[in-house]
């Protein structure tokens, strides 16, 4: 969004027109509302700005609910926004330690000072960007008494009366529109300021999950964090909002509910053993946090292969109460099949296997070409799983548990 398209929006007739509007669920919905807009005799920049709003709104549905429909957008703000969900939980860390005053430095459109906030805290909402600032005040005005919002470098804040700081260093080129990767000496503010800053002041930094896990401090708690089957980010915790003995995390959270797996330092692997019934995929989290031993110790599974994070049980994985295990995806086996393409395709037809879900792990396959591929048809379902064993690959047919 352009400072023009903003200055558009920020109007009685721009707010009331993005309400109107309503959902606006595709492309094509996008060039309707244009087209009438523009023909009604309606200015560009605020046809641009409103329309573009109304889809972001319905876009944003999937991480704020019902707010998304009283917030303002930029696609790169939305992109990078924590979830609802998920800010709610990170705000309760900071209210459980204590912490009365956060400033949120490199707070985008405010989705984590809105949790913060949410909860009865005061937030200084800080971002570098004059547009997403704005956008920030905007979304935060329900708070107007505890949330205040600066447009500033995180560097240049003073922070004489912080408690804590949550800080999103930008993996991203800085502004609203596009974004783009950058190099890892390339982040803003500078890692090296972040972890300084972490070191004097309780901190939560979210990062990326896939970051090097070589940057993070000793004495820091890592919490690797997975949503519905992905895995959205990392948060470092430092001072005390990090938890006592505890240096690394998988909080994964399914349809609402929550679970977590928690251990003073990455767990050993559990030791190979032969395909049982079941095989298990760990969920992003405890892979990325280097738990999945203690998962295998958890539900008596061994690891498939040393070098693949794939688990095998003879029996399902569940909890002490018996309920299926959180921290893993599990696969009833029925049976090996082949590994060439035509005897595969043709095993898959004499089941009447028509729809089916491809797991690999340890192969160069691409799942959506082979299963145009495979021709599949009939009324059954069932999961493929490619993998290796040692140096020889194997495909299974199974059933999800």
């Amino acid at each position: 969004m352009e400072l023009a398209e903003l200055t558009a929006l920020l109007t009685p007739e721009g707010l009331r027109l993005v309400d109107e509007l309503g959902a606006i669920e595709s492309t094509d919905g996008v060039a309707t509302a244009v087209s009438r807009l523009r023909a009604a005799g309606l200015a560009p920049e605020l046809v641009s700005a409103a329309v573009g709003q109304a889809r972001l709104r319905t876009r944003a549905r999937q991480k704020f609910g019902a707010f998304a429909d009283r917030m303002l957008f930029t696609r790169a703000g939305l992109e990078q926004a924590t979830r609802l969900e998920i800010g709610a939980r990170h705000a309760g860390r900071f209210r459980d330690a204590g912490v009365a005053r956060v400033a949120d430095l490199g707070c985008g459109i405010g989705g984590d000072a809105l949790a913060l906030a949410g909860i009865g805290l005061d937030v200084l909402a800080v971002d570098a960007d004059e547009v997403t600032a704005a956008l920030a005040a905007y979304n935060l005005a329900p708070f107007a008494d505890t949330a205040h919002v600066q447009h500033a470098r995180a560097e240049d804040v003073d922070l004489a009366g912080a408690d804590a700081v949550w800080l999103d260093p930008a993996r991203r080129t800085a502004g609203h529109a596009e974004t783009t990767r950058v190099g890892a000496g390339e982040w803003s503010p500078p890692l090296d300021w972040v972890w300084q800053l972490a070191a004097r002041i309780p901190a939560g930094i979210k990062l990326g999950p896939a970051f090097d896990r070589a940057l993070i401090p000793d004495d820091a708690e890592a919490q690797w964090i997975s949503v519905d089957g992905s895995t959205i980010e990392l948060v470092v915790w430092t001072g005390r909002l990090a938890r006592p003995g505890i240096r690394r995390a998988a909080l994964v959270v399914r349809a609402g509910a929550a679970a977590e797996l928690t251990g003073a330092a990455d767990a050993d692997d559990a030791p190979v053993r032969a395909l049982g019934a079941y095989v298990h995929e760990p969920e992003g989290a405890v892979i990325r946090a280097r738990l999945i031993g203690e998962v295998a110790r958890r539900i008596d599974a061994g690891m498939l292969d040393p070098r693949i994070a794939y688990l095998t049980s003879d029996a399902p994985a569940t909890t002490p109460g018996g309920g299926p295990n959180p921290f893993v995806q599990s696969f009833r086996i029925r049976e090996h099949l082949p590994n060439d393409l035509k005897a595969l395709s043709r095993a898959l037809r004499e089941r009447g296997v028509g729809t089916l879900e491809i797991k690999k792990r340890g192969v160069d396959v691409d799942p959506a070409t082979l299963r145009t591929k495979l021709k599949l048809r009939g009324p059954a379902s069932a999961t493929l799983l490619l993998t290796r064993i040692g140096d020889r690959r194997v495909t299974l047919l199974a059933d999800r548990v």
